[in-house]
């Protein structure tokens, strides 16, 4: 269960109504031509997810503002990395669901994008999705440097040393038997480095110190991987309801996961551990990390 009180649910609510609102804004219209594009667009984005990427972004970039008690940071701009990291996201999860990839019909309780439209539609928003990310990046009205570094970090985290290498390692490892080490590198570029990137987004947008982005990365490592290994969890324990997607998908389609490598108990302990790192990492931001901190719980506590 999630230790978060109800002041920072609502928090949580508030800047995932926020992000929903941003996005459904920068989206294209579904009766601008190509109006199937857009409409799939949209579907594939609003009305689902948790948001948890947006919401780091926003706790990070919060933290940074708080801790220098300065207000470098635009709210507009937070708003365009939080946007950035979600279209990403959702680009990812199209084309994850694809027939040549997870070959999955259910996502967020919904029938997945290339069921609902077709195949090539499907292929083609991942494909918008992405150039729409960086087109926020780079419309944030913050220093030009910062700017080019967002884009940057957002595109090695996003790229083949990241989430897409990530995700190809993880094609070539069904039915194979990994090591905790090889299943650890495989996470954290698959899953890890585009939470991490969120995290970071926001400490670069806010302008935070050396120091504070070594702590914000050592955070992010650590909540990368826990949101893994809980996922991991969940495929097990949970059932497709409650999930939105289809349950113990990793077991029918025999890949690799922290559950099959360590057992249930030693996937628990090892999120545990990951946990305390995460909280630690941020111990120096004091009050100003409490939301960081709050969605370190959040992850490790969820049920969907």
């Amino acid at each position: 269960m999630s230790t978060l009180t109800v002041d920072q649910s609502e928090w949580l609510a508030t800047k995932v109504e926020h992000i929903e609102a941003f996005l459904e804004s920068c989206l294209p219209s579904p009766e601008q031509d190509p109006a199937t594009l857009h409409a799939a667009m949209r579907y594939s984005v609003l009305g689902g997810g948790k948001r948890v990427r947006a919401a780091l972004v926003y706790a990070a970039g919060e933290a940074v503002m708080q801790a220098n008690t300065s207000t470098m940071a635009q709210e507009k701009a937070l708003d365009h990395a939080a946007g950035a990291v979600e279209l990403i996201h959702a680009y990812s999860l199209v084309h994850d669901d694809l027939p040549c990839m997870d070959d999955d019909t259910l996502r967020r309780g919904q029938p997945t994008t290339h069921i609902q439209f077709d195949e090539a539609i499907a292929m083609l928003t991942g494909d918008a999705l992405q150039p729409l990310a960086y087109e926020l990046l780079a419309s944030m009205a913050v220093a030009p440097a910062l700017v080019v570094q967002a884009v940057s970090l957002l595109a090695k985290a996003s790229g083949s040393l990241g989430m897409a290498g990530g995700q190809a390692i993880d094609c070539s490892s069904v039915g194979q038997e990994l090591t905790a080490a090889q299943l650890q590198a495989m996470h954290r570029m698959k899953t890890g480095a585009m939470l991490k990137a969120s995290v970071l987004l926001g400490g670069v947008v806010a302008g935070a110190s050396s120091a504070q982005r070594q702590m914000l990365s050592d955070y992010g490592d650590a909540v990368g991987l826990a949101f893994q290994v809980m996922d991991d969890i969940l495929d097990v324990a949970a059932d497709t309801q409650t999930l939105g997607k289809t349950a113990g998908k990793d077991a029918t389609n025999n890949k690799p996961t922290y559950v099959s490598l360590m057992g249930m108990d030693g996937a628990k302990s090892y999120l545990a551990s990951l946990h305390d790192q995460a909280r630690l990492a941020i111990r120096p931001l004091g009050q100003s990390g409490q939301y960081l901190s709050y969605l370190a719980d959040y992850i490790v506590g969820r049920n969907y």
